[in-house]
């Protein structure tokens, strides 16, 4: 992905897109999170937090698209890929992102910020996992952040 392309996408809509999944999984009793994943400016995969409701701890919703985007793209094509989340990638979804060789990721919420709403010591930032991957953030924080304000943490 050159930094042409990735200058080009339309950040604020993908993030929109985001939080109003991050608000749909918490109307269901999932906590605030979702993502997207965008290719050549366009959404092509959309996920939510389903921790609760799957009774997975694994849903989370950057975990899940790494995984799928392994399943349906080629190596050669993730780094033509984005992911757009409402908050930074925790060590563990980092982690899946960094296998499956995304060329990007915006965030709007710091994982500081939110180990802060949660009363607990940040960890790992998701730029120390994501070795070879564009990292991008806080975009639209405050709306970010008010998503997680009205979340019962």
């Amino acid at each position: 992905m050159t930094d042409l392309e990735f200058d080009d996408f339309d950040h604020e809509a993908h993030m929109q897109a985001a939080f109003e999944l991050a608000r749909e999984a918490a109307a269901r009793g999932d906590e605030p999170f979702g993502s997207v994943l965008v290719r050549n400016d366009t959404v092509v995969m959309a996920e939510s937090n389903r921790v609760n409701t799957e009774s997975d701890i694994r849903r989370h919703p950057e975990l899940h698209l790494a995984h799928r985007a392994c399943n349906e793209y080629d190596p050669d094509e993730r780094p033509e890929i984005v992911m757009y989340t409402s908050t930074e990638p925790c060590p563990m979804c980092a982690g899946g992102m960094e296998r499956a060789g995304f060329g990007g990721v915006v965030y709007s919420v710091g994982g500081d910020e939110i180990a802060a709403f949660q009363g607990r010591k940040p960890s790992t930032r998701a730029a120390e996992i994501l070795d070879d991957t564009r990292v991008v953030g806080p975009l639209l924080n405050d709306e970010g952040r008010q998503i997680h304000e009205v979340f019962d943490w």
